[in-house]
């Protein structure tokens, strides 16, 4: 039934929230953030408050990608009065050196690559991340070889959910609908994207959600349950 699988990267088959974590406590440990904050934790939930509302306003066009990389980084030390942005900037700067190189994946994420490509599947990637990390971060896990394009919301400046995206994708990969299936862990920006797009869609769930607001096409806990599926 289905040619072609475009994959969401984050969270899908790269780990970005442990990645993620695990850098910025280096920089918080390099740049001696302590002196700023009761813990890392305190930094890194002023940070992610901020980070989220940052790129909802970067996917509505009302920040640039550069705004937001600027103020998700200052804004923690903003909030506890350190007015320094040179500081934020070194550790902006270090993060993003340091980050694409780690190589964990999401479990089982290999082996299901593996068994899908040798399987004919013509595999993409289909992200809304900056394509001077994504495609790194791939090649640091190893995980680059088994797709055929990546296809990044930097291409065209529009992020997912929005349909000209998908569009985009099923375009440059000369992907036909009906014979494609987005797979992502988010349920707004990959399931209900794809949906208003009319691609069919598998919804990666490890936290097993029961709240959902339509049912997706597939709806897994586990990348293994893929195999079964295609």
């Amino acid at each position: 039934m289905y040619k072609n699988l475009f994959f969401d990267l984050d969270d899908t088959l790269w780990a970005f929230s442990e990645n993620a974590y695990a850098t910025f406590r280096e920089m918080y440990e390099k740049h001696h953030y302590s002196r700023f904050f009761h813990s890392f934790s305190h930094f890194y939930d002023l940070y992610q408050q901020r980070n989220r509302e940052l790129w909802a306003e970067y996917a509505d066009g009302k920040v640039t990608k550069d705004e937001l990389n600027r103020q998700r980084f200052f804004y923690p030390l903003q909030a506890v009065g350190v007015e320094d942005f040179a500081l934020a900037r070194r550790f902006s700067e270090d993060f993003f050196a340091v980050i694409p190189t780690k190589s964990k994946l999401m479990p089982h994420a290999d082996e299901v690559l593996e068994y899908l490509y040798g399987r004919g599947y013509n595999l993409y990637i289909l992200s809304n991340g900056f394509r001077e990390l994504q495609c790194r971060k791939m090649h640091s896990a190893g995980i680059d070889r088994y797709f055929k394009k990546v296809v990044l919301s930097d291409d065209i400046g529009v992020l997912k959910p929005w349909l000209p995206i998908f569009h985009f994708a099923l375009s440059a990969t000369q992907s036909q609908l009906h014979e494609s299936l987005m797979i992502g862990d988010s349920w707004d920006s990959d399931v209900a994207g794809a949906r208003g797009a009319g691609m069919n869609q598998v919804f990666y769930d490890p936290a097993a959600r029961n709240d959902l607001p339509f049912r997706p096409t597939y709806h897994i806990q586990d990348l293994r349950e893929l195999e079964k599926i295609l």
